[in-house]
């Protein structure tokens, strides 16, 4: 690869031939790919926050169906 831009000393990103764009980590390790550039640097931003800090395990989901079939 050429040259590493590191935006905030922790990553740098990619745009592919065919238009994607993609995240790696200072090791070149990919990390997350996204449409646009902006939408890869914020996405990249929130993964590596959520591995630094943790992910949240909490879960809450909650279905229902109403009426009369």
């Amino acid at each position: 690869m050429s040259e590493k831009n590191l935006i905030d000393d922790a990553f740098f990103i990619k745009q592919q031939k065919w238009g994607t764009w993609d995240s790696f980590d200072k090791d070149g390790k990919p990390l997350i790919t996204s449409l646009t550039e902006d939408t890869c640097i914020e996405a990249t931003r929130f993964y590596l926050k959520g591995r630094q800090e943790g992910f949240s395990e909490s879960k809450s989901y909650e279905g229902e169906v109403g009426g009369k079939l």
